[in-house]
């Protein structure tokens, strides 16, 4: 019986509809959220005095608010995977298994 459903839930289209949305998302995500902290690294790396230079002559320098761009940015991706995941993702998967059930 629990075969029979898998093989029902594998071949319906809307499961491959959400396993190829939710696979490109996560990369999508993945790969900015790299290009942006590599991106860090790689002007750390190879022009530290650009992270370091002063943006009123005080003592905070250039680095810190692209250091807190880093960590919202962080936040923001998790919080649009979530969002697509709640909306478009949970009603996939709730169709699936109503698909299933029959």
């Amino acid at each position: 019986m629990n075969e029979d459903i898998l093989t029902r839930v594998q071949s319906n289209p809307k499961f491959k509809e959400l396993v190829h949305k939710r696979t490109r998302l996560g990369w999508q995500l993945s790969i900015l959220m790299l290009a942006i902290y590599y991106g860090f690294i790689l002007v750390l790396a190879f022009a530290p005095n650009v992270l370091g230079a002063s943006l009123s002559g005080g003592t905070t320098t250039v680095g810190i608010p692209v250091g807190i761009f880093i960590i919202i940015s962080a936040f923001v991706l998790t919080g649009i995977y979530v969002r697509k995941a709640n909306t478009e993702f949970d009603q996939l998967n709730q169709q699936i298994v109503e698909d299933a059930k029959q």
